[in-house]
């Protein structure tokens, strides 16, 4: 990589990332639809005192800040309707960082040390040195989870690392190039991410 952007968590999937993030981070980032079976969960966290919501709302979903605490481990699992992220929480940036900002390897130290043991899903966007083309170039981390065409899915105890060279690039001689010279012992292309 020619920089050190901010890595993304994916959305919280597995029973085990749900533990961890209560454990580990302080809120995330809760987005509802409004599904009229959502609403007893969203009341239950309104009486835990768990929930602060947006100002202004979507008419089709609802986003709030969740307070994250080991009282809430009798939630899991969560409706269907509702997902639940931590990007932009600290040290994942803050609420104006965007996946292209660099961050420094102290701050990316503290990132890595607060995922855990195989628990959550990271994304990076990045640029590779040598490559002519860096847009949509980056890694993927799965931790207990796999990816499947275009999306995680859960898949305890079960890792992988996805590296994409970027659509422009990944087929072109140069991408095969950088791809052989890397070392890295690839599986096969997939479509998605």
């Amino acid at each position: 990589m020619t920089s050190d952007p901010w890595p993304q968590l994916v959305e919280i999937t597995t029973a085990e990332q749900y533990a961890h993030a209560l454990r580990s981070f302080n809120t995330a980032r809760m987005v509802a639809d409004r599904d009229p079976g959502v609403f007893p969960f969203l009341d239950e966290l309104g009486r835990r005192g768990a929930i602060t919501f947006d100002a202004e709302q979507p008419k089709s979903w609802l986003t709030a800040d969740l307070r994250l605490s080991p009282d809430l481990a009798d939630l899991w699992p969560l409706p269907e309707s509702v997902t639940l992220s931590l990007n932009s929480k600290p040290p994942f940036g803050g609420p104006d960082s965007e996946p292209e900002d660099d961050c420094t390897e102290e701050e990316l130290d503290r990132m890595v040390a607060v995922l855990g043991p195989l628990t959550m899903d990271v994304r990076w966007d990045c640029s590779w040195r040598g490559l002519p083309e860096p847009k949509d170039c980056g890694v993927l981390l799965c931790l207990n989870s796999v990816w499947v065409p275009q999306h995680v899915e859960p898949s305890p105890d079960e890792f992988g690392v996805w590296v994409r060279l970027g659509p422009r690039v990944a087929w072109t001689p140069e991408g095969q190039t950088w791809v052989a010279d890397s070392g890295l012992p690839l599986g096969e292309p997939q479509t998605g991410w």
